[in-house]
């Protein structure tokens, strides 16, 4: 007996891994070279590292040999996990078992996971050998030695061993990517030739998205998706297309579909295309179903033909009929092996995936007869009669002869007869479209439905609101003819300045000459302008002249002496200016000016006969304190600044000082400075660090 129910339990933990089992939990396998990195840099970090030749000889054991042992254990975890979470082909369901060993080859899959197994053994042995040298260790550089050989050797099994790991990280990467199938429950397989419309149907039925195309072998794996009848979830499985030839020269993906049909208890689909399309007869179908027909017994099976939108069945010839009528005679065997009726309707079904014409009928269809299936299979095991026990079905006798009708108040009963009358009554917006020209001509009405005190608003045009008020409510209604009177006061005041045609300035009339200056002055400047307008449109064309080959000697020292002449202003001190300043750009030192004076151009007048020697030494010796006397105090105003006097601008320099004075001592770049700095940054007060340079870590 504690035989027995020790092999129930294993049976229900098996049963339960094979329904929960996700191979996309699977941790990454890492390579050789990056496995060997991980394992010694975290003995490295979790283990001593400072170590003296003074120490005792127990102590210099003991140190080395905790190095070799936690190599060990580590290298024993990483390699146990990759084991355990592996799945074990004998172990799991035999539909996943056929799969990884159709799509990897099972003694491959086996040798990898065994050499894996081999190398833990053969680390632990290595340790163990090793541990033992240790104990009779005699000194530190022996100690030492010993360690670095045990590393060694486990760093060199593990290097063997990397083309098995670097297989199963392939193999990982591809399982995760498996659509995940729960084999024991409700299941639709859909099977056929390819490009007969599975993919179709599978999309029309599910929220699955399976490309379709119209060549053959577009799916070339399981593809899963779900469905609902009568609130019961169904999962329907796309299987790739089938070719009518020998087992033995089935590629991977036909295989994949065998498979499935092999060892998922699920409803069958066998779909047939009728109209020829796929590049298929219904000869070829025919003899594909007859040579699989194996695979079907103790199934639900159902013949669906397709694309009846382009050949109807009935449009068949007498040879392909025949060959459907074998087909439906095959398909209603495997009713009566289930121990129903000889009734073969529901056997063979007609659909169009491009009209949608009867996929609806062959999803229940195949959902009813599978549901059938799993109900009598459950009534006719022993579990039942465990389950009969907890239920009873109470049926209530009558007392006496007596009917007693339902009690319905009237006024329910005239509120669902209002209710039905406005219901059939209603036009939806589609029939009043359909009426008045189809879409696209007319527009359906958005305010019919307001609730409004008149229904004559609901067409008024709507005001436009500013600012949350209504526009029209400050209109003044005599906007217009105080519009008049501007105008009219407009008209009046450019006719006063037309006839004035003096000109004036702060409410002051010119003199004569003032009034040549101002027209020269206007002249001139419409001169500058037209010409940098002239400048500006020839500017990409234009070369870029030196001035020393102006020809019209427009920017000479001469011209402009001539020029300050001519308005009445003496251009002694602004030629000295230029001169120096050409003379400074040769390599010449500009002659300073003596005092503050020099500021309104009055020090240009220095008496030429002045050395340049005795400028340099009186500069020489006065350079600390001319510089200091030329800075300008902080409250003096300088033109441009826009402050009236010192004092406006003191006041505003002390705001400025008093503004930032918050931010300098938050130690703040500026105002949009953010930065929260991390005091002490991980990287560099974790894990143990050697006696050096820590930017590595």
């Amino acid at each position: 007996k504690t035989k027995g129910l020790n092999t129930r339990i294993w049976c229900g933990q098996l049963i339960g891994r094979m329904v929960q089992y996700n191979f996309k939990k699977i941790t990454v396998v890492p390579s050789g070279k990056d496995f060997i990195d991980i394992i010694l840099s975290r003995t490295q970090r979790q283990t001593p590292t400072v170590v003296h030749k003074g120490y005792a000889i127990s102590r210099l054991r003991e140190f080395y040999m905790r190095k070799v042992k936690f190599t060990q254990q580590n290298f024993h975890e990483k390699l146990s996990a990759i084991i355990d979470e592996f799945p074990r082909l004998d172990d799991i369901h035999p539909f996943y078992g056929d799969l990884l060993h159709v799509l990897y080859n099972k003694d491959h899959y086996k040798l990898a996971l065994g050499q894996v197994n081999t190398a833990r053994n053969i680390i632990g042995k290595i340790a163990k050998d090793y541990v033992r040298l240790l104990k009779y260790g005699d000194s530190l550089y022996r100690c030492k030695s010993l360690k670095v050989a045990a590393l060694g050797r486990m760093c060199t099994v593990i290097k063997r061993i990397s083309p098995s790991l670097a297989y199963l990280e392939q193999i990982r990467q591809h399982m995760s990517r498996l659509p995940s199938i729960d084999p024991n429950t409700r299941t639709i397989l859909i099977c056929g030739y390819p490009n007969v419309g599975k993919s179709s149907f599978m999309n029309k039925v599910t929220r699955a998205d399976v490309d379709v195309q119209p060549y053959a072998f577009t799916t070339k794996s399981l593809f899963v998706g779900h469905t609902d009848y009568k609130y019961l979830r169904y999962q329907v499985i796309d299987t790739p297309g089938i070719l009518d030839r020998p087992f033995e020269d089935r590629n991977i993906i036909e295989m994949c579909s065998i498979t499935a049909l092999a060892h998922l208890k699920a409803a069958v689909l066998f779909f047939l295309d009728i109209s020829g399309s796929c590049g298929y007869s219904i000869e070829q179908q025919a003899a594909l179903f007859h040579s699989i027909k194996s695979l079907f017994m103790n199934k639900p099976l159902i013949v669906v033909c397709n694309k009846i939108d382009l050949q109807p069945l009935e449009g068949l010839s007498e040879e392909d009929m025949k060959l459907v009528t074998e087909m439906k005679a095959e398909a209603a065997k495997t009713i009566i092996a289930q121990g129903g009726d000889s009734n073969d309707e529901g056997v063979l079904l007609t659909m169009s995936t491009m009209t949608d014409e009867g996929v609806i009928a062959v999803k229940n269809a195949a959902c009813e007869r599978l549901l059938n299936q799993r109900v009598e299979i459950k009534m006719k095991s022993k579990k039942i009669n465990d389950c009969l026990n907890r239920f009873h079905v109470a049926i209530p006798k009558p007392r006496d002869t007596k009917e007693r009708p339902p009690c319905i108040p009237p006024a329910v009963l005239e509120a669902r007869a209002k209710a039905n009358e406005e219901k059939e009554k209603r036009k939806l917006e589609k029939d009043l479209e359909e009426e008045n020209g189809g879409a696209g001509v007319y527009s359906a009405s958005l305010r019919k439905h307001y609730i409004l005190a008149d229904e004559g608003w609901k067409e008024d045009i709507m005001p436009e609101i500013l600012d949350g008020h209504n526009v029209y409510d400050f209109i003044d209604p005599d906007i217009l003819l105080r519009l008049e009177e501007l105008e009219r006061e407009e008209g009046l005041r450019l006719d006063a300045e037309a006839d004035g045609g003096d000109f004036e300035m702060d409410g002051e009339e010119l003199t004569e000459e003032e009034r040549g200056l101002l027209a020269e002055i206007r002249r001139k400047k419409n001169l500058l302008i037209q010409e940098h307008r002239m400048k500006k449109s020839t500017a990409e064309s234009r070369p870029i002249v030196p001035r020393k080959f102006d020809k019209d000697k427009k920017y000479t020292s001469e011209r402009m002496g001539r020029q300050l002449s001519a308005l009445g202003i003496d251009p002694t001190a602004a030629i000295n200016r230029a001169r120096g300043r050409s003379l400074s750009r040769k390599g010449r030192k500009r002659e300073r000016s003596l005092g503050k004076e020099g500021e309104d151009g009055e020090a240009m007048d220095v008496d030429d006969e002045q050395s340049n020697k005795k400028l340099r030494t009186r500069s020489r010796s006065r350079s600390a304190s001319r510089s200091r006397s030329k800075s300008r105090p902080p409250g003096e105003v300088t033109p441009g600044e826009g402050f009236k006097d010192s004092a406006q601008k003191l006041k505003a320099l002390k705001i400025a000082k008093k503004s930032v004075k918050v931010r300098n001592k938050a130690a703040r770049k500026g105002e949009a400075d953010r930065v929260i700095p991390n005091l002490k940054p991980k990287h560099l007060f974790s894990g143990k660090r050697s006696i050096g340079k820590t930017s590595r870590r």
